[in-house]
């Protein structure tokens, strides 16, 4: 499979928010989005974002930095989010649960560099970039799946 790239610009964390928006009501079960950058590049806001867009109304999504997964009840089905960050051992993920949500729920994963083999090969990559200007970001975006292509047409700002 060849590797599709993308970057996006977005200037503020509206245009972040208005870009998870547009790619969330796209998603079914078994879609995952692996979410990099560095600490404070909008991972966190990405998926939040993402998440109380499928929600009505929407709640209040909390960082799962401590919880490490935390599950929401959608329209479309179970979204997962997960932050890997304070894991140690890719096996911890099979613990967690996430190797089966990843046929069954959409998942969002931060620090997705934890999952190592488990990595699944269909999902979308996003790079988060502090672009050092304002609250502007540039979002690198990778696949190989060939329904990330039709995914993403037309849900770029």
């Amino acid at each position: 499979m060849t590797m599709q790239q993308l970057r996006l610009t977005m200037p503020t964390p509206e245009a972040t928010q208005a870009f998870a928006a547009t790619l969330a009501p796209r998603l079914a079960a078994g879609d995952v989005i692996l979410l990099s950058g560095g600490i404070g590049a909008g991972k966190t806001h990405f998926a939040r974002s993402l998440i109380q867009s499928l929600q009505s109304p929407p709640e209040d999504v909390p960082s799962p930095t401590f919880t490490l997964v935390q599950v929401y009840d959608t329209p479309k089905g179970e979204v997962w989010h997960a932050d890997l960050y304070r894991l140690t051992n890719p096996d911890e993920c099979i613990e967690l649960g996430l190797v089966d949500a990843f046929e069954t729920a959409i998942c969002l994963i931060e620090w997705p560099d934890k999952l190592e083999d488990l990595t699944p090969s269909d999902a979308l990559h996003l790079e988060m970039i502090d672009a050092n200007k304002d609250d502007s970001r540039e979002v690198s975006c990778h696949w190989t799946s060939p329904k990330w292509d039709q995914i993403l047409d037309g849900a770029q700002p």
